[in-house]
């Protein structure tokens, strides 16, 4: 019975891991991404055989149409916008030498996955949060946002203190008490207001951080777009959640599924760059490389400005897949 209670968020699970890979609104680093792939195709494209000037390559061609890119040497728009944010370079996709591609040896596997997750996506996915974005008010969306966000500080605060970062952890943890308490149990969000930065780790970042660097791509079914890093970081992330802690099937799952419709409403701003990208696979393989090398980056550096908001751009989080306590 828990199986077929399970089934349909299962799906809507495997739906949104369609666009996983994306960051967030108004992040920087989605539009790096795209000059990512192609200078990766620019790298990587033979030499044509006859006089004629080759045709761009697909994720060229897309590139240039989503950042006006012209391929000369000079800092392009996205790269400037990225500087400007974060100050500095974007850094290489995979974490390897500029100009290396994505290290992707799975790929043919990966983009069956990518393309089931996209069927799935457009029919269930997409229409429920299409559905949940116009029924439900933007300042009871932003609650639940709010309300899951703090729910993550636990997995946030062990991974901050695993990486010998106690001052972050501190400041998590305080955040973590003021929403929980003056925020009505996280649906709101004083702590911003109070300019207590807002941060999401997890065990996948550890492992980068203690030096497990490059690491394969793999798309999975339910869990999207993750290294194999990250597939060994859910394991450490798992037992840190307080939704799963929930004994009652059908309350954790109800949460798991209204986390998962959150998640996907928040990416609807993507949809038509997904919808016109010549190449959408490698448009959200090299997206969420990029931008999980960024946050890794900045694991090791401590780049982590004090009083502004990290980018929650995180694969879909453990505790908001609807899997049953085989236990129970």
């Amino acid at each position: 019975m828990n199986v077929i209670r399970t089934f349909p968020l299962l799906l809507l699970a495997l739906a949104l891991t369609a666009c996983a890979g994306k960051p967030a609104r108004d992040s920087a680093p989605a539009s790096v991404a795209v000059d990512s792939a192609a200078a990766t195709d620019a790298v990587d494209a033979p030499p044509a055989a006859s006089a004629e000037p080759a045709a761009p390559a697909p994720a060229a061609v897309d590139a240039t149409a989503a950042t006006g890119s012209t391929g000369d040497a000079a800092p392009t728009d996205a790269e400037d916008d990225f500087a400007a944010l974060y100050g500095g370079p974007a850094p290489n996709a995979d974490g390897g030498e500029p100009g290396r591609p994505p290290y992707d040896p799975w790929e043919p596997f990966n983009r069956k996955v990518h393309s089931f997750n996209n069927v799935v996506d457009r029919a269930i996915a997409r229409p429920l949060a299409t559905a949940y974005t116009h029924v439900v008010p933007r300042f009871a969306r932003t609650g639940v946002t709010n309300f899951f966000s703090n729910l993550r500080a636990p997995v946030t605060i062990t991974n901050q203190l695993l990486q010998g970062r106690p001052a972050d952890a501190w400041d998590s943890l305080g955040r973590f008490m003021m929403n929980s308490t003056l925020g009505l149990g996280g649906l709101f969000d004083p702590a911003s207001k109070a300019m207590v930065p807002r941060r999401s780790e997890d065990f996948g970042q550890t492992l980068g951080a203690w030096g497990w660097r490059g690491s394969r791509y793999v798309e999975l079914p339910f869990f999207g777009p993750r290294t194999v890093r990250d597939v060994f970081g859910l394991a450490g992330d798992m037992p840190l959640s307080p939704i799963r802690t929930i004994e009652q099937d059908r309350l954790r799952i109800g949460l798991q599924g209204l986390q998962l419709v959150d998640m996907r409403s928040q990416l609807m701003a993507l949809d038509d760059i997904r919808d016109s990208a010549v190449d959408e696979y490698a448009l959200t393989r090299d997206a969420w490389l990029q931008r999980r090398n960024y946050q890794i980056e900045n694991d090791l550096r401590g780049k982590h400005a004090r009083g502004r908001d990290a980018d929650d751009a995180a694969p879909i989080p453990v505790d908001a897949m609807p899997m049953p306590n085989w236990g129970n």
